[in-house]
């Protein structure tokens, strides 16, 4: 790991003119990339609008890996990775974006992703939130609980539109493992005072947060929140 014991996150986001291949590049690409030198958790993901979280909103043009590194070296080492060169190599154009974690509470697929904890349970980060001045990203993924889903949908739609025009917000999507069932948003902030804005005083996010507990829509849950250290390249035809 990093001196501070804390891990390198990235996100990839790669566009593509052909949906038949990156769709072979999902299936096969899982295993070999966990064996990474260097890598602790790594998903590959489908990407959506994030304004339904149903097949509706799928992006079949935009797919997405989400890479835990032990420390900056392994993750600059990345462009050796056979699997992460095929997507390269294929798109028609990349977004990649360098994190540290500042906190995160919650499991996905069983563990927690972004670092060991520190002794009063908190992710060991090495900046605190509240000193970090730069962007920050927010990661939310969940495994929906089938009797739950239908709820859980009709709830998006709302929080989705006041994301699209919150004070700060540079990228939102949607990313899931599967179409179905287990996904998630990322986001991408000017700063931790607009994400905080955003998610405490939006009036839809703040209805959704409420219902959470009382609906039990997640069968599992992840929450996270990241130091943005280097964004390059574009989606969609932007820089971020």
């Amino acid at each position: 790991m990093n001196s501070d014991g804390v891990p390198t996150v990235e996100l990839r986001i790669w566009g593509v003119d052909r949906v038949m291949p990156a769709l072979g590049r999902m299936a096969s690409g899982r295993r070999a990339l966990r064996a990474t030198p260097g890598l602790r958790f790594a998903k590959l993901l489908g990407t959506g609008t994030a304004r339904t979280f149903t097949m509706e909103s799928a992006d079949l043009r935009h797919w997405a890996a989400l890479t835990v590194w032990n420390d900056d070296d392994a993750a600059r080492a990345s462009s050796n990775s056979r699997v992460l060169r095929r997507w390269q190599d294929s798109s028609t154009e990349e977004l990649r974006i360098t994190m540290r974690p500042l906190r995160s509470k919650g499991r996905w697929s069983r563990v927690d992703p972004f670092g060991h904890r520190s002794h009063d349970g908190q992710p060991a980060t090495g900046v605190r939130p509240r000193d970090w001045a730069g962007p920050v990203a927010a990661l939310t993924r969940a495994r929906l609980r089938p009797t739950t889903m239908a709820s859980f949908w009709r709830a998006v739609p709302p929080v989705a539109s006041e994301l699209a025009g919150a004070q700060g917000n540079r990228l939102a999507l949607g990313v899931g493992e599967l179409p179905i069932g287990v996904q998630g948003t990322f986001s991408l902030w000017d700063s931790a005072h607009d994400l905080t804005d955003f998610a405490y005083r939006s009036p839809a996010h703040k209805s959704a947060i409420s219902r959470t507990k009382p609906a039990r829509w997640y069968a599992e849950e992840l929450f996270a929140r990241f130091a943005v250290l280097d964004i390059t390249g574009t989606y969609q035809g932007r820089s971020a």
